[in-house]
């Protein structure tokens, strides 16, 4: 019977059996075995957030935000990344959310979403946000000041994680 390395609180160890068909002794309470984690995996991957803006409404009224990203690759995401969604003054997020997990924070100014990762090369996510113009924006007019950002931790290229998008304010008849 073969010796195992073990991972113990003062670091890692070699643990032997005695006798053949006997178990190695118990290492001393003080040096109880430690989970050993495997380290995250990293890709080579490049988030982008792909501009669109939202169909236009009337005050008062109700559009969709739709915060598109996309991996240029040349790698499948190995880590979780985030959309957050800001919104221009006088639009706020109404519900329900695509995905679930979607929130809105910062008094409903901001909506954050999260995605798993393993998004493949050349493939996308979004996230569905349904937002209510305020009735008092006025019309026509365009309301800026919108934007869809992206954070992942093995995203290599920061340059295109950020895109603003408008809203059309028109007229009801």
């Amino acid at each position: 019977m073969g010796c195992a390395l073990v991972a113990l609180a003062a670091g890692p160890a070699l643990a032997c059996p005695t006798d053949e068909g006997q178990q190695a002794p118990a290492p001393a309470a003080e040096q109880a075995p430690v989970p050993v984690a495997a380290a995250p995996a990293t890709s080579d991957s490049d988030l982008a957030v792909i501009r669109i803006d939202p169909d236009a409404a009337a005050p008062g009224g109700t559009t969709t935000v739709y915060a598109f990203v996309g991996n240029l690759g040349p790698d499948r995401t190995a880590s979780p990344f985030t959309l957050v969604v800001t919104l221009p003054e006088g639009v706020t997020p109404e519900g329900p959310f695509y995905p679930e997990n979607c929130y809105p924070f910062q008094n409903g100014h901001r909506v954050r979403c999260s995605f798993p990762a393993g998004l493949p090369r050349f493939q996308s996510a979004t996230a569905r946000i349904p937002v209510r113009l305020a009735p008092t924006v006025p019309a026509p007019s365009t309301l800026t000041g919108g934007w869809v950002a992206v954070r992942g931790d093995d995203d290599k290229n920061e340059a295109d994680n950020k895109q603003p998008f408008e809203i059309g304010v028109v007229r009801t008849t």
